[in-house]
């Protein structure tokens, strides 16, 4: 991996680890359903704004369904959970759960081909249900209903990263990376925008709308999901899907340090245990291993 993918990588991994951050900073005055309306509005506007600056247009003819499907599952509906998530748990805490796609994807795939998953995949999955568990077990300030309620929405917000991921492997024919981010957020702003009116934040609320977090949503949107995104499309493309996986095991990282560094979130043991354990069993049922992959980036140079 050369020097300016390796700086793309961390700089993805650090992008996405501050999502959680900024959701939790701006959720308590808007709400889940008002931040992400915001966020994916300003990833629409700003990718439409690439385009035109790069002059491509929007693949869309022949992929209303595809972006349709993609933008509820990659966009919509996780950006929710996990705003909805934002309101009870810690950015660390989210980055974990967050962490769990690759697992579920791996799932789903062999649900879709209808082949049993490998010893070692069953062992990988078991390990991380059970850093879950300790998640919530090992610390009395999880066991309430509500953070209970939270963490669930969390796991369901990764199920769904991991379903548009399959469903985008298996789809015959995909537009360009562009336009797969592009038309994504504009499907997703089509599918939330109609329950905004029904969500509206009370007056009381917004009256405590800060400077901070409205640097929050616009970062939320233009860098963590309009940005970041094109980074992310950059590094398949340079170093390849399998590689550019690794950054699901840096954004724990990220996401635990800038919650510790600007909110003052405290890491316990029971989030270092848990982590530890959904990382590893995620690096087990994807088959990651930083060993082979420097030995096949050596082959390849």
């Amino acid at each position: 991996m050369s020097a300016a993918s390796l700086l793309r990588l961390l700089s993805l991994a650090a992008i996405w680890g501050g999502s959680f951050l900024f959701m939790r900073l701006s959720v308590p005055a808007l709400g889940p359903v008002w931040l992400i309306t915001l966020r994916v509005l300003l990833a629409g506007l700003f990718l439409t704004g690439v385009g035109l600056v790069l002059r491509k247009a929007l693949q869309v003819k022949g992929f209303y369904k595809y972006f349709l499907i993609l933008g509820l599952f990659n966009s919509a509906v996780p950006f929710l959970l996990f705003a909805f998530a934002a309101q009870t748990l810690s950015a660390s805490l989210l980055s974990i759960l967050n962490s769990m796609a690759p697992l579920f994807g791996v799932l789903i795939s062999s649900l879709w081909t209808r082949s049993l998953p490998t010893v070692k995949t069953m062992i990988g999955m078991v390990l991380g249900l059970g850093g879950v568990a300790v998640l919530v077990g090992l610390d009395a300030a999880h066991l309430t209903v509500q953070s209970l309620i939270a963490i669930g929405a969390g796991m369901m917000a990764a199920l769904c990263y991991a379903i548009a991921s399959v469903y985008a492997r298996q789809a015959k024919r995909t537009p360009d990376p562009l336009s797969n981010a592009h038309g994504g957020m504009w499907a997703s702003v089509l599918l939330i925008a109609p329950f905004t009116p029904f969500f509206a934040p009370q007056a009381a609320q917004l009256a405590t709308v800060t400077p901070l977090m409205v640097a929050a949503v616009l970062a939320l949107g233009i860098v963590c999901s309009g940005i970041a995104y094109m980074i992310y499309f950059k590094l398949v493309a340079d170093i390849g899907a399998a590689q550019a996986l690794t950054v699901t095991f840096l954004v724990p990282v990220f996401g635990t340090l800038w919650g510790y560094l600007f909110l003052h979130e405290g890491v316990g043991w029971s989030t270092l245990i848990g982590g530890a354990l959904i990382l590893y069993g995620t690096a087990l049922v994807v088959n990651f291993s930083p060993r082979a992959l420097l030995k096949r980036q050596a082959t390849l140079e």
